[in-house]
């Protein structure tokens, strides 16, 4: 097969990913920037891109191209751009194509519809109000799974469309690990040991300025990147030099800050992706429990460092002198390390994170297998906040309704935060063992060799690689582990709490 055939291909892809691109900028307007009137008609706008995009690349003659090229990209390289293109996109298309041009549009126009229901109902802590479009999302995903053969689990065909290849059984098991050591560390913590917390007031513009300082000496510049507040936090973007972060905001905290730097981690990925691989299905991380493990990277073992608050902390005691009046850089290290079992997973502590996650998990199986009525839902949440934290949930608004993602439709997804966390630590051994000067150079506010590290060794390649292969070549080793993350997580508390290591 010729040359000419592969760029026909090329170019056919190149389009389908302009579109889906688009539908990316609509969706980020309509969470930032798009007025409330305006859902019904963007819901039809997503809706006509999403049925395009899919059908054009559903087609029989990108098929065709793909079973054609088969030899073509055998003859070269493995990690070259033409067997990387032709290996994933088949793999895209042959999952694709199982799923009809209607039921992605009606799954793109319902997801939009929902969003403002759902922040409308987390505001007034009306689950009823959102109880008919989460209904609506769910049965969409049950036809979504029927359009595939089923093995073991239903939840392995929306779990896979997150994290390639990765099964339930296996994310079960890794969970019950992460259960079995997480759960007693916790425990252990707030039995020994208790961090008071007095009231303090965070001065919200000041927020901003200090926020944008911070990612500013991460890499974030203002030729590529934006960051806007939001309901929910999330990164997105059109491009390696295109890349949308959002963030927000609370008087009595920094919490806005560790999400900032976790849609930074996000962010950079793609930022790092190498520039060849643009408008291609490579031009992406290679999958969210990847992604994940650089968001909560950036937020936790960057952002939660001693390393890093010896740099930041000075410039936080002038913005927020009253604040953190008392604190020095160790004392307010010990502070935004507190293990404390939380409301809300994107303000939790990294001892108890993972619980969260575990939580959602179970429910989104049983909510596939119709276990319990919908109706349900926020008792079944709140016995489980029980049951993992030992919290009493007080509303809705900060429990079941907490989350942006079953508004989207985006079932499957969760488990790839904790499976990120647990990369995280992975990658983590790796880098630090190759830069051993790491925590000196945060300190002085060098990010350039962890940017450059992560870059080379993963950043970079974007989507070539199935998640396995990625990591088996980042760390050594194909399978997640739990281990390092158990591992690090006691080694830290020990430093700040002086349990045993």
């Amino acid at each position: 097969m010729s040359r000419a055939a592969f760029d026909d291909l090329r170019q056919r892809l190149a389009e389908i990913q302009d579109l889906w691109k688009t539908a990316a900028l609509l969706s980020w307007d309509q969470q930032v920037m798009m007025p409330s009137g305006g859902a019904a008609i963007r819901a039809e706008q997503l809706a006509t891109v999403g049925r395009i995009a899919h059908t054009k690349f559903i087609s029989a003659d990108i098929g065709r191209l793909l079973e054609d090229l088969r030899g073509f990209g055998e003859h070269h390289d493995y990690d070259s751009f033409e067997a990387s293109l032709i290996r994933v996109a088949t793999r895209d298309w042959e999952k694709a194509s199982k799923v009809p041009p209607d039921l992605r549009a009606e799954m793109s126009r319902s997801a939009a519809l929902a969003n403002p229901v759902w922040v409308a109902a987390r505001r007034d802590n009306d689950f009823a109000s959102f109880l008919p479009v989460l209904r609506k999302n769910l049965d969409l995903r049950k036809r979504y799974i029927d359009c595939f053969e089923v093995g073991d689990e239903p939840y392995d065909i929306v779990l896979d469309d997150y994290e390639r290849g990765m099964k339930t059984a296996e994310v079960r098991r890794i969970f019950d690990y992460v259960k079995e050591h997480q759960s007693p560390l916790v425990k252990e913590v707030a039995e020994q040991t208790q961090v008071e917390k007095r009231e303090k007031t965070f001065d919200i513009e000041a927020q901003k300025i200090f926020e944008l300082e911070v990612v500013r000496e991460f890499g974030f510049s203002s030729d590529s990147w934006r960051l806007d507040p939001t309901v929910h936090p999330f990164a997105s973007g059109t491009g390696v030099t295109d890349i949308r972060i959002t963030t927000r905001y609370f008087t009595d905290g920094l919490e806005g800050l560790f999400g900032t730097m976790h849609e930074f981690g996000h962010g950079l990925y793609e930022h790092q992706v190498d520039p060849s691989l643009e408008r291609s299905p490579l031009a992406r991380g290679t999958s969210l429990g990847l992604h994940e493990s650089q968001s909560r990277m950036w937020e936790n073992m960057v952002g939660r460092s001693l390393p890093f608050w010896r740099r930041f902390f000075p410039r936080a005691q002038e913005l927020f002198g009253d604040a953190l009046a008392g604190h020095d850089a160790d004392s307010w290290y010990r502070e935004v390390n507190a293990v404390e079992p939380s409301l809300i997973r994107v303000e939790a502590d990294e001892a108890t994170y993972n619980l969260h996650i575990i939580l959602r998990f179970e429910l989104e199986q049983a909510m596939l297998a119709d276990e319990f009525p919908l109706e349900q839902l926020p008792e079944e949440w709140n016995r489980r906040m029980w049951e993992y934290l030992g919290i009493e949930v007080p509303n809705d608004t900060t429990g079941v309704l907490q989350d942006v993602h079953w508004s989207s439709g985006s079932i499957g997804y969760f488990p790839t935060y904790a499976l990120g966390n647990l990369i995280s630590a992975q990658i983590w051994e790796r880098i630090t063992a190759e830069l051993p000067d790491l925590p000196s150079a945060i300190e002085a506010g060098d990010f350039a060799p962890l940017r450059d590290w992560l870059r080379e060794n993963l950043h970079r390649h974007g989507r070539k690689f199935t998640p396995t292969e990625t990591l088996e070549r980042v760390v050594g080793t194909s399978q997640i582990d739990p281990e390092p993350y158990v591992r690090y997580l006691r080694e830290k508390l020990a430093g700040i709490y002086g349990i045993a290591a």
